[in-house]
C-alpha cells in the first residue's frame, strides 16, 4: 500500500481517526488514514487533511486486500468502534502486525504527564467531569479526554505537544473497547465506578466484560473503586494489590475485607487517616448539587483521585459546589409551565436508566427508545412502575420496550412515536394532564437507529424543549 518505512495506517475518518493522524503528523511521523466510505462529506475532510500533509484514502474497506502490501515494521491504529476481534486485525496480528487502538498514541506521546484513567459502565463521564473540575479549580491544569470530549490524541496535540508546558494530570475516560485496544496503558490512578452488563454484544460474557475493565486497574498505581456497586462488592477479596475503597454510606456497613479510604456519616464525608485512628472530618456530603445516591458515589470517587493529587477538604468543597453538571446526563434544561424537563440521553442501557428514574421524585413522564442493547430490563421496568405515570417510546426499539412493559406489568400510560420530535410536544401535553412536574428523557438505548451518537440526540431534545 505504500513503500514507507515504519508507516502507521490509522483506519478511520471519524474524530478519533483524524486526532491520531494530526497527533504522528506533528511527531514527523510517516502515517496514512484510510476509510471504507466516500461520502461528500468525508471528501470534505480528506481534503482539509490532505493540505495539512497527511496522505487520506476513501473507499478502502479493512480488508487483507486492501492492506497489502504493508512494509516490515507497519502499524495499524483503529478506532473503538472497530471490533477488537475483527477477522482482518485477527490476521494482521498473526502475520507480526502491530495493531492498536486509538489512545496508544496519545499515551506515548504524553509520557510527561501522569493520567488518572477512568472507566466502569455507568457513572465514568460525570466522575471524569468532576475531577478535571476539581483538580482546574484548584488552579492545576488537568484537562480531560479519551472517550468523552476531546480524543485522546487530540488532546495530547493540543495540550502536550504544542503547549508551552505540559499539563500536571490527564483526565482520561476509557471505554471498555479503549482498554481492550490499549493494554500498555498504565494511569498513575485508576477509578473504576461501576460494573453491570453492558456491551455483552461485542465482549460475550460478562466474565470478559469485566475482566477488561479490571485490566485497567491492574496496570493502575493507585486503584479507585466503589465499593457500593455490587459486582465490584462481591470480588473485593480476590484484590492481592492494595485498593482504595469509597462508599457513600457508613464504613460500619461494609464487610470486614473492606476497609474505605472514604465514606459519608452524618452529612460528612470522612477520610481514613494514616494512622487508623481517628478519621478526618474532610467536607459537607451535600456539596454537589446534583440529585441522587450514585451522585454521592461518584464525589467520592473525584475526592479519592483529587487526594492523590494533594488538594484539601476545603479546595476539593468550594470546587464540588461550582460543578455546573454534565451535559447529557441528568442535565436540568428548563421549567416550562411548571414541567421540569431532564436530559438523560448519556443513558444508554437499563442500568443507567434506571439510576436516572431513581434519582428524580415521581410521578413523571419517561421518553425511551432508540436502538436497543442486550441486558435485563427487569430492574428499569420496576423503576419505571414506581416512578413514571407514563412512558413515551419512540425509536427502532418501540416495539421491543412496548412488550417489555406490558410483561413487566406496567400499568400506566403507554405512547408510541417514531421520533423526538413529536415525543417531546406529546410528554409536554401528558404531564400536566397526569400531574407529573418532570419529564425526562433517560432512552436505555444506544442512539445509532436515529443519531450519530447520544449526543446528537441530547442536543436535539435540548432544541425541541427549548422551543416550547
Amino acid at each position: 500500500m505504500s513503500d514507507s518505512a515504519q508507516l502507521t495506517i490509522v483506519v478511520g475518518l471519524a474524530r478519533s481517526g483524524i486526532g491520531v493522524a494530526r497527533l504522528l503528523r506533528a511527531q514527523n511521523r510517516p502515517v496514512q488514514l484510510i476509510e471504507s466510505n466516500n461520502t461528500p462529506e468525508l471528501q470534505v475532510r480528506a481534503e482539509a487533511l490532505r493540505a495539512e500533509g497527511i496522505d487520506v484514502r476513501l473507499g478502502v474497506p479493512l480488508t487483507l486486500e486492501a492492506l497489502d502490501p504493508l512494509p516490515a515494521g507497519s502499524t495499524v491504529v483503529v478506532s473503538p468502534g472497530i471490533r477488537w476481534d475483527h477477522p482482518t486485525l485477527k490476521a494482521l496480528r498473526e502475520r507480526g502486525i502491530t495493531v492498536q487502538g486509538d489512545l496508544l498514541p496519545a499515551w506515548q506521546a504524553s509520557s510527561a504527564t501522569p493520567w488518572i484513567g477512568i472507566t466502569g459502565t455507568n457513572g465514568k463521564t460525570t466522575v471524569t467531569h468532576l475531577v478535571s473540575h476539581v483538580l482546574e479549580q484548584a488552579g492545576l491544569n488537568a484537562p480531560m479526554g479519551g472517550n468523552v470530549g476531546f480524543s485522546g490524541a487530540e488532546l495530547v496535540l493540543e495540550r502536550c505537544l504544542q503547549a508551552p508546558q505540559p499539563p500536571d494530570w490527564l483526565v482520561m475516560e476509557m471505554s471498555s473497547y479503549q482498554i481492550e485496544a490499549n493494554p500498555q496503558i498504565a494511569p498513575a490512578v485508576g477509578i473504576w465506578t461501576t460494573l453491570t452488563p453492558d456491551h455483552l454484544e461485542r465482549h460475550g460474557t460478562l466474565d470478559a466484560y469485566r475482566a477488561i475493565k479490571r485490566s485497567l486497574l491492574e496496570r493502575s498505581a493507585v486503584r479507585i473503586l466503589n465499593a457500593d456497586d455490587p459486582d465490584l462488592r462481591a470480588h473485593a477479596g480476590t484484590w492481592i494489590q492494595p485498593v482504595q475503597w469509597i462508599t457513600a454510606g457508613p464504613r460500619g456497613a461494609l464487610p470486614p475485607e473492606i476497609e474505605p479510604l472514604l465514606w459519608i456519616e452524618d452529612g460528612r464525608v470522612w477520610q481514613r487517616s494514616e494512622s487508623r485512628e481517628l478519621p478526618i472530618d474532610l467536607m459537607e456530603a451535600d456539596c454537589l448539587a446534583m440529585p441522587g445516591d450514585h451522585n454521592r458515589q461518584n464525589l467520592l470517587m473525584a475526592a479519592a483521585a483529587c487526594l492523590r493529587a494533594g488538594l484539601s477538604g476545603a479546595q476539593m468543597e468550594k470546587a464540588f459546589g461550582a460543578f455546573p453538571g454534565v451535559p447529557h446526563r441528568l442535565e436540568r434544561i428548563r421549567q416550562h409551565g411548571g414541567i421540569h424537563w431532564f436530559n438523560d440521553s448519556k443513558a444508554t442501557n437499563y442500568d443507567a436508566a434506571e439510576v436516572a428514574l431513581k434519582a428524580l421524585k415521581g410521578p413523571l413522564v419517561a421518553l425511551a427508545g432508540g436502538q436497543s442493547k442486550i441486558g435485563d430490563a427487569s430492574a428499569w421496568v420496576a423503576a419505571l412502575k414506581a416512578k413514571a405515570a407514563a412512558v413515551v417510546l419512540f425509536g427502532a426499539a418501540a416495539d421491543e420496550f412496548t412488550t417489555l412493559l406490558s410483561g413487566g406489568g406496567y400499568g400506566g400510560d403507554v405512547h408510541r412515536c417514531e421520533g423526538l420530535a413529536d415525543a417531546v410536544p406529546l410528554a409536554a401535553e401528558l404531564a400536566p394532564k397526569l400531574g407529573c412536574e418532570v419529564v425526562l428523557l433517560s432512552p436505555a438505548c444506544a442512539s445509532f437507529d436515529q443519531y450519530s451518537d447520544f449526543e446528537a440526540r441530547g442536543d436535539h431534545f435540548r432544541q425541541l424543549v427549548l422551543a416550547l
